[in-house]
């Protein structure tokens, strides 16, 4: 319990500050940018942003500490009757918690695609709608606010460069090519795909006049939707397009679309074999603890009685230390100073926590209720709830980290041992 408590510690505190260091960027326009480290180690200057994503990562983290509380509440209550219930209820939602997570992960990639791309659809509408408005000279609404519907049956003519009264998928393919969409990895043929799948209502392939009109106004009042959220805005200035462009380009980037490029995986050539290795990994790795998990127990207690070092204090503070591969892998992926590479290394981060939270809990629950222990860990629970949820709560709600976070997730380790030797030793929690 000492190793788990202090793994989870030493990953939410002295590696996640550390990354923040190593990894910290210029912060310019609440983003940091991808290799620019000039302004030194500047507090609100430098720092480190991270995808949407990884705060979501951050609060399922948050959400993993519920088996702790459940396994907790008859020590709450000061009560010794159900605690062998409060053990397996708390067994039972890590175990479900774990599948939960394990489904999850599975289906992530594909929600994360089907949200970059709708971000995408969104800023090709709001590029295609600043293209209209220099086309239209900034008048695409009348004085009421509503489309200007003569303007956009002027545009509609000139996109229609046969005149044949409808617009055709390489004509709009022409304005589309055209449009310089922020510097964005745009699939033109997909873009223009979806422009007509949402325009063509009549399924003709054409976009006609009544199509068109419907279209363009159906955009224009979402963007006065989503971007005007000023009572003062003028209709005849059209800032809401500007805001509705803006939040969207905001959305694309923190949605981290703009590195999926390093995403790109080749196609597996022996998928059965990849399956069968990762599997035959997993085994091994958990024979490999099993058979060195006994030893380490002894080798600790060995090292204890020659040192006089309270057991705890070398399972909580030098194995987490000694075995914590997270922090080799997590500081070489935050020193390559990028957005995605800093996005992967606290996912990764808040993951090894989580499960340490579910699956290794698990693991000791079970063993508890099965062998009908005791248990009395009430001081590395508290530790444990107070830095999962502190940098949980603090990192779900902001993807940009400035230098002087990482003083929090500092400060956090020297509290956690010291709030544990007091609770151990002095009031004898434990």
């Amino acid at each position: 319990m000492g190793l788990l408590a202090g793994s989870t510690v030493l990953i939410l505190t002295l590696i996640w500050g550390s990354c923040v260091v190593v990894g910290k960027c210029d912060i310019q326009n609440s983003f940091a940018i991808d290799n620019k480290d000039t302004k030194g180690y500047s507090l609100t200057g430098s720092g480190v942003s991270t995808d949407i994503w990884t705060s979501y990562a951050a609060r399922i983290m948050v959400t993993s500490v519920i088996p702790f509380i459940i396994v907790q509440l008859p020590q709450l209550l000061n009560s010794n009757l159900g605690k062998d219930i409060a053990v397996l209820v708390s067994l039972i939602v890590s175990v479900a918690l774990f599948l939960s997570y394990c489904l999850y992960q599975v289906f992530q990639p594909w929600i994360q695609r089907r949200r970059i791309a709708y971000a995408k659809h969104k800023h090709v509408i709001s590029g295609i709608l600043q293209h209209l408005k220099k086309q239209a000279l900034g008048k695409l609404l009348r004085d009421d606010g509503e489309p200007n519907e003569e303007i956009i049956k002027k545009l509609f003519h000139l996109m229609d460069q046969d005149g044949d009264g409808s617009i055709s998928y390489s004509e709009l393919r022409a304005m589309i090519v055209g449009i310089r969409f922020d510097e964005i990895e745009l699939d033109k043929d997909d873009a223009v795909g979806k422009v007509m799948e949402e325009f063509d209502t009549s399924h003709d392939s054409r976009i006609d006049l009544q199509e068109f009109l419907d279209g363009i106004s159906k955009w224009i009042h979402e963007a006065k939707r989503l971007g005007d959220d000023s009572s003062n805005n003028d209709p005849h200035t059209m800032k809401f397009l500007f805001d509705f462009h803006s939040r969207t380009k905001q959305e694309h980037d923190l949605l981290g679309a703009g590195g999926q490029s390093d995403e790109i995986i080749e196609g597996v050539e022996n998928p059965k074999w990849t399956t069968f290795k990762a599997v035959l990994m997993l085994l091994a790795g958990t024979l490999i603890a099993a058979a060195f998990a006994d030893p380490l127990i002894d080798v600790v207690d060995n090292f204890s009685s020659a040192t006089s070092i309270p057991t705890f204090f070398i399972s909580f503070v030098a194995l987490p230390l000694a075995t914590s591969c997270e922090a080799v892998s997590a500081i070489m992926f935050a020193s390559r100073k990028k957005k995605r590479t800093a996005s992967l290394t606290f996912s990764q981060l808040y993951g090894s926590a989580t499960m340490n939270n579910v699956l290794c809990l698990s693991v000791f629950l079970a063993l508890v209720y099965f062998r009908g222990l005791e248990w009395d860990f009430s001081a590395e629970v508290l530790v444990i709830l107070i830095v999962c949820i502190v940098m949980g709560v603090f990192s779900s709600f902001r993807t940009v980290f400035p230098l002087w976070t990482s003083s929090i997730a500092f400060l956090l380790y020297p509290f956690s041992v010291a709030l544990i030797y007091v609770l151990d030793y002095v009031y004898g929690w434990s």
